[in-house]
């Protein structure tokens, strides 16, 4: 079971997300080496855009036939813990660990992230629903985590169109739920690492 709650982050001066789970702990292997350069404006657009679609596309009841998609729980598909890694320095986010900040293990974890929420939502069928979604989760690893494009990326352009199950509808409900979050630590991250803050 994940826990969630809230804590101060001094250098964003915003609330950022603590998950407590045994998984939360565990490393992705073999994560790609990235870029040390600052994010650009470009990439917090993209960041937030990705945001908005996700937040738009939870409330659009034709994805969801027979399930009320904000009364379920969220459910997390995390292998890595951006959450920890792409914490701003010196948050007290996790207890009381003065954290430092490592901007190549943050966008590692978060390209890690994003390529396997990518490949869950490429073979949900009613994403076809709500194409600015994946559109811009596509955008975001195009233009920010080339290094980590899944490599069917270019051959596999749109959503399964099939018709979908309940438990899919379930699963994606749930799913898209959780990304919500993910899509907030990933954002609020890529502006901490635009604005140069993680640099002082």
């Amino acid at each position: 079971m994940h826990l969630f709650k809230l804590c101060e982050c001094p250098a964003l001066k915003l609330n950022c997300f603590h998950v407590s789970s045994s998984s939360m702990w565990r490393l992705s292997e073999s994560l790609p080496v990235m870029s040390e350069k600052p994010m650009s404006k470009t990439c917090v657009s993209y960041a937030q855009m990705l945001l908005e679609n996700i937040t738009e596309a939870l409330t659009q009841t034709k994805l969801f036939t027979g399930i009320n998609c904000s009364e379920q729980n969220m459910e997390l598909k995390w292998s890595t813990n951006t959450p920890y890694v792409c914490a701003p320095k010196g948050a007290t986010c996790f207890g009381n660990i003065n954290l430092d900040f490592n901007q190549e293990s943050c966008l590692s974890n978060i390209s890690t992230d994003l390529s396997h929420y990518y490949k869950f939502f490429m073979a949900q069928p009613d994403l076809i629903h709500v194409p600015t979604f994946i559109h811009s989760l596509r955008e975001l690893m195009e233009n920010c985590f080339v290094e980590s494009l899944p490599s069917d990326l270019t051959q596999n352009m749109d959503p399964a169109s099939r018709a979908s199950t309940y438990n899919e509808r379930l699963s994606l409900c749930k799913t898209m739920r959780g990304f919500q979050v993910q899509a907030i630590t990933i954002s609020r991250a890529i502006s901490y690492m635009s604005s140069g803050e993680h640099t002082k």
